[in-house]
């Protein structure tokens, strides 16, 4: 996406005139800023993020002018690449509300499904979605029926949410068609097949344990209170049609259909190719979520009986409720280019490196170290797929593809502040920092260390 783009582009011209040490010192210091000025002093995330921005900034030496513009670039990628997406899930999200399209679906899922096979049930529709999307718009398609969930089955929040989260995480930065493990296939010139059928191997018992089994647990020990998903209930007319359960699947699903084909045409289809081209463009996720939308409009709209401009009044009451949501994860963005803008992503791996530990570890520990550091886990596997391309080149067939997956596992782990996801996770689930580490950091840790074990246990039989 543009936003990993950016910052990795920037990784590649340090701004800090710090040595390394005062700069690990310094990224420390900045982060614990931000919590304290969130969690203490009570500011907003939006202005606690743009002041810890600006102590790293100035701080590591890099000037006021270059601090503005890696924070505004940051934001302004993030925004671009998400914003988007979350303003026209909201516009679903709230033509789904004014139908009850989504509660008849969730009504029969609740009926057929038990209370305790919802959470697996979570995992696995969550790990179908996921598969071809990035975790951003997926987490936008996946969040209303996990609230519609929770209410009609009267589970805990965590319990419903955490199955799905872990599922959308690891695939995220775990399997290919994402961008960060194709890179790091490309980079290794590692087998798609075997990466493919090896992530698999591992995703499965993965997913199991970080979500259904973890989100148990979690449950029992960080309360949480389910937010409103769409605002104030929209009125709906006593004779409007509520759409079947087919057509609000079809609706739903379209936008995942028309990536899902884009991703298979991207690893089957030559470049240059018709079918490839139309692929790529209706597939492209704005333009997948946009036709989502036109479709529910008519779905959940014309034919359930509200009229054309009651429709698009409906859709309109969608994005006062993200506004914040996307600003905060836009400046979370912003943060994040920040830390990459200072080069201590590269003093991390520079340092991880002289460890002389296994490949397979080495691999998940530079990814892990350089994901809590900069925030983002496209800029992890791209240091250190770099870093680990002649080793890469020395190991056979079956060790390489794991390599990719052991970097790919060790990107996702330590989410926290400096993660756009961070702040998506924390005010769609209605939580604060401190129960949003409680959750979802930890539930990060825990995927990406079971992955990790599961590459490495998996490396011990594969040649």
């Amino acid at each position: 996406m543009r936003a990993a783009a950016a910052a990795v582009a920037a990784a590649d011209a340090p701004a800090a005139t710090i040595g390394q040490g005062p700069l690990l010192w310094l990224t420390v210091g900045a982060i614990v800023v931000i919590i304290l000025l969130i969690a203490w002093a009570k500011l907003h995330p939006l202005i606690a993020l743009i002041l810890g921005s600006a102590v790293l900034g100035l701080g590591s030496g890099m000037g006021a002018e270059a601090t503005i513009s890696a924070f505004v670039d940051g934001l302004g990628g993030t925004i671009g690449d998400i914003g988007l997406l979350i303003a026209l899930g909201a516009m679903l999200g709230r033509l789904l509300d004014a139908s009850a399209a989504a509660e008849r679906l969730v009504d029969r899922f609740v009926r057929v499904v038990p209370d305790r096979a919802i959470p697996w049930a979570m995992a696995g529709i969550a790990f179908l979605i996921g598969l071809p999307l990035f975790f951003e718009v997926a987490l936008v398609l996946v969040f209303p029926m996990i609230v519609l969930v929770v209410r009609r089955s009267g589970l805990p929040l965590l319990k419903v949410a955490i199955p799905a989260l872990a599922a959308l995480s690891l695939l995220n930065g775990f399997l290919p068609p994402h961008p960060g493990p194709l890179l790091a296939v490309s980079a290794f010139h590692a087998d798609l097949g075997r990466t493919l059928l090896f992530g698999l191997i591992v995703a499965v018992p993965t997913v199991i344990i970080g979500g259904p089994l973890l989100g148990s647990l979690l449950a029992r020990v960080v309360p949480a209170t389910p937010i409103d998903a769409g605002g104030d209930a929209v009125p709906r007319k006593p004779s409007a049609r509520v759409p079947g359960t087919a057509t609000t699947l079809a609706t739903m699903l379209l936008p995942v259909l028309l990536m899902l084909f884009r991703a298979i045409a991207e690893l089957t289809l030559p470049e240059g190719s018709a079918v490839r081209g139309v692929a790529e463009t209706i597939g492209e996720p704005t333009v997948a979520l946009l036709a989502g939308c036109l479709l529910a409009m008519v779905t959940f709209g014309l034919a359930t009986g509200i009229g054309r401009r009651e429709v698009g009044s409906v859709m309109g009451t969608g994005l006062p409720l993200v506004a914040g949501i996307i600003l905060i994860v836009g400046a979370g963005g912003g943060f994040k280019s920040t830390l990459v803008a200072t080069g201590v992503g590269d003093t991390i791996a520079g340092l991880t490196d002289q460890l002389g530990l296994p490949p397979l570890v080495l691999g998940w520990l530079l990814a892990a170290v350089i994901r809590i550091a900069v925030g983002s886990g496209t800029v992890a596997i791209v240091t250190a797929a770099g870093l680990l391309s002649p080793l890469a080149a020395t190991m056979g067939a079956g060790q390489v593809a794991l390599l990719a997956l052991a970097v790919g596992a060790g990107s996702r782990f330590g989410s926290h502040v400096n993660d756009a996801g961070f702040w998506m996770v924390k005010e769609f689930l209605g939580l604060s920092v401190k129960d949003t580490f409680r959750t979802w950091t930890v539930m990060d840790c825990v995927v990406s260390l079971v992955a990790g074990l599961g590459v490495v246990a998996l490396g011990a039989v594969v040649g």
